[in-house]
């Protein structure tokens, strides 16, 4: 399996319904940090997002983010 089968299945794979796709995504996620950092990741956000939770964003990350979302909009969203 390649990351972007992988990637492809991670719905599946967070929703617990890949049942007969699961031994190979197991298998994959033995030999790839790149994609459990990525199922790590996104069922954290998930997490957080569920509990609604408000997290305090550092305010240089906040002006980053709002400057490239900005540059972003002038080049055309």
């Amino acid at each position: 399996m390649t990351c972007t089968e992988f990637l492809a299945l991670l719905d599946d794979m967070i929703d617990d319904s890949a049942t007969a796709m699961r031994a190979d995504l197991q298998e994959h996620l033995r030999t790839c940090d790149h994609c459990e950092v990525t199922l790590n990741t996104t069922r954290k956000t998930i997490q957080i997002y569920r509990s609604h939770q408000l997290y305090e964003m550092p305010s240089s990350l906040r002006d980053r983010l709002h400057a490239a979302i900005m540059a972003r909009c002038k080049k055309g969203c």
